[in-house]
């Protein structure tokens, strides 16, 4: 039997603090959308892409923690690292969006209150195995795969990718994982290109055509961020937090590009985004120091909230959107007190997961790992 203790290695605060920044992007993406009036206009255009921004910096760290403890290490002790670091804040999630269910019944969703408890309780319990529900079990009535806690698709597309990881992947050389890295790139740009929408959403839905997309916008950035974490070689760049936060903001938040009548110009900038400038950013992040205490702590305080905001701050966005859509025609300088109010209470509730649960929960399974 392989040892469990795998001991430390140092730590990238740096790429703990840019996760952070890119969680908050997404909450502040999820309450600017029910405000546009269609993908075109959405304030904050390209929000969604930091889900991929997270699987590439997924790889890198996964490939940095474990490419060379395999000798330590077996495929079941890793998994298990991999569901008590996931795992109990899906539960989490899909807990507080059962309990805030019925009280998002609204004009977008006006079936809610018809939903029988007994079903309520049959998509929860497949929701904390993160399986997907068939469309016949859509409870809410958005195509989820994860109706209580919509932000579980990604997490389904995590595992995949860490189990592709585990079971053989991890053992290509170089060469092998660089060139699988290039054919998974030349995919997601074709789609990129040729999707009609011009983007690259998509992989909440269980059907043929969200998994399809789900899988490439997985399989590249997180096979790509572990072929970094192997053959970068991080330097010393200073204030690489700021200028590699700015990166992930300044592309996230760039308007729309090419309008309604060159939507390839979406596609293309964001397969851009993807390929070059977020493994740069990642880049970036792992070549710098942390120069001063306050830094160290700003990074620690949004490396701890990123999970903990990702996987709870949609439970509240449910009750916003249902506002919203209760207000038809509502103008983002009226809703701007919602909205905040609605991303700070993200914050405290995030907060509150991360010190009152996820830590406590952790340290019991690795308690009981050990």
């Amino acid at each position: 039997m392989k040892n469990n203790q795998l001991g430390t290695k140092p730590h990238y605060q740096l790429l703990d603090g840019l996760r952070g920044v890119a969680a908050v992007i997404v909450v502040f993406f999820h309450l600017a959308e029910p405000l546009a009036s269609s993908h075109l206009d959405n304030v904050v255009n390209h929000g969604y892409l930091a889900v991929d921004f997270f699987f590439l910096l997924s790889g890198f760290v996964i490939g940095y923690t474990y490419d060379d403890r395999w000798d330590k290490l077996t495929i079941g002790g890793f998994l298990r690292r991999r569901v008590e670091r996931l795992q109990p804040l899906v539960i989490l999630g899909m807990t507080l969006g059962a309990i805030g269910f019925y009280f998002t019944d609204s004009t977008i969703w006006p079936l809610i209150h018809t939903v029988p408890v007994w079903k309520l309780i049959v998509v929860l319990l497949i929701g904390y195995t993160l399986i997907p529900i068939p469309l016949s079990m859509d409870i809410r009535g958005w195509q989820e795969m994860h109706p209580l806690n919509s932000v579980g698709w990604s997490l389904f597309f995590e595992y995949i990718a860490n189990l592709l990881y585990a079971l053989g992947l991890r053992k290509l050389p170089n060469k092998a994982l660089a060139c699988f890295v290039v054919l998974a790139g030349a995919v997601l740009l074709h789609f990129a290109l040729t999707n009609p929408n011009g983007d690259l959403t998509g992989g909440w839905t269980l059907n043929a055509e969200h998994i399809r997309i789900g899988i490439i916008r997985t399989i590249f950035p997180f096979f790509a961020g572990l072929l970094l974490s192997r053959v970068s070689r991080p330097g010393h760049i200073k204030h690489a937090f700021l200028w590699s936060s700015l990166l992930v903001v300044l592309v996230l938040l760039m308007p729309r590009i090419g309008g309604a009548d060159h939507r390839w110009m979406n596609g293309l900038y964001e397969a851009f985004c993807i390929i070059l400038v977020f493994p740069l950013s990642i880049y970036i992040g792992a070549s710098g120091v942390v120069p001063t205490q306050r830094e160290a702590k700003l990074c620690q305080f949004l490396g701890n909230l990123s999970y903990p905001l990702y996987m709870t701050h949609y439970v509240l966005v449910y009750f916003y959107v249902a506002w919203v859509s209760n207000h038809k025609g509502i103008t983002l300088g009226q809703a701007w007190p919602n909205a905040l109010l609605t991303f700070s209470g993200a914050i405290v509730l995030a907060y509150s997961s991360l010190k009152w649960y996820d830590e406590p929960v952790s340290a019991w399974l690795r308690k009981k790992r050990n």
